[in-house]
């Protein structure tokens, strides 16, 4: 197991999308976890996104759930039991779910490795694009890795909530504009230990395992192609964006610029 902890790579500004988008993960987390058992199970259906619903953009017919749909507690990770469900073909609904799905969370674990992966490889993408550039990027990033789910599984009635597609596009982004960041990594094989590893390892060895999951876990209830995406989705990104914005290669925004005087 490795736990990423801190990198080596400063920032100019405060990177306050990032923190927003915490900020707004964790509220509606709140929110969530708040609700009754039935209107968490409710909320999971129709705010987060069903696959299926796709096709109901045009084909105007109800999708009806008939077997109960098992959701995670937010809390506590036990299953909630939802009874037959009517979706209707509400195109505003679905488009808006396309949103809603990237800010709920099914548990506590769940939402604290999202949101610990973004608060620290967020900062320097947002740093590099800057705060609009950045949100854009982030929300296509999201939706992109939910294209890839629907791609894969376009039948599938279990809803999926989560950041991770949206986040994988930020790893992807920092993966391909640092790879040789050092990254502080708390390791455990056998003994507790921390390395200093270069983003590529750290940021590859995640990748690798989203792929072998989602080759081993085809049927499983985890978007791993949503991740695998997503990933690919900000690598590719990236360097159009710094192409668009006129970013320097050479003099990256992070670095800081010193002015010297001759006497």
């Amino acid at each position: 197991m490795f736990i990423p902890f801190h990198d080596d790579n400063p920032t100019r500004r405060t990177a306050v999308v990032t923190y927003a988008i915490v900020a707004a993960n964790v509220l509606a987390f709140v929110w969530f976890a708040r609700l009754p058992q039935q209107a968490r199970g409710l909320v999971t259906l129709h705010r987060g996104f069903v696959p299926q619903r796709i096709a109901q953009l045009y084909d105007p017919r109800p999708i009806l759930i008939a077997k109960p749909v098992a959701v995670a507690h937010p809390l506590f990770g036990r299953a909630i039991v939802v009874g037959q469900v009517r979706l209707e073909p509400d195109r505003g609904e679905i488009l808006v779910s396309l949103l809603t799905c990237m800010f709920l969370h099914a548990g506590v674990a769940h939402l604290l490795f999202n949101m610990w992966f973004l608060w620290l490889f967020g900062n320097n993408v947002e740093d590099r694009l800057g705060p609009v550039a950045y949100l854009l990027f982030y929300l296509v990033g999201g939706l992109v890795a939910s294209a890839c789910h629907w791609a894969v599984a376009p039948a599938s009635v279990t809803p999926v909530i989560g950041a991770s597609g949206a986040v994988a596009a930020v790893l992807g982004a920092y993966a391909i504009t640092w790879p040789w960041a050092r990254i502080h990594t708390l390791v455990w094989i056998v003994f507790l230990f921390v390395v200093d590893v270069p983003a590529l390892v750290v940021l590859g060895i995640w990748f690798v395992g989203q792929v072998l999951s989602a080759q081993r876990d085809a049927a499983g209830g985890v978007a791993w192609w949503a991740h695998v995406g997503g990933f690919l989705a900000g690598m590719a990104m990236m360097p159009v964006l710094g192409w668009l914005l006129g970013v320097d290669d050479d003099e990256p925004p992070s670095a800081e610029i010193v002015e010297v005087v001759d006497d």
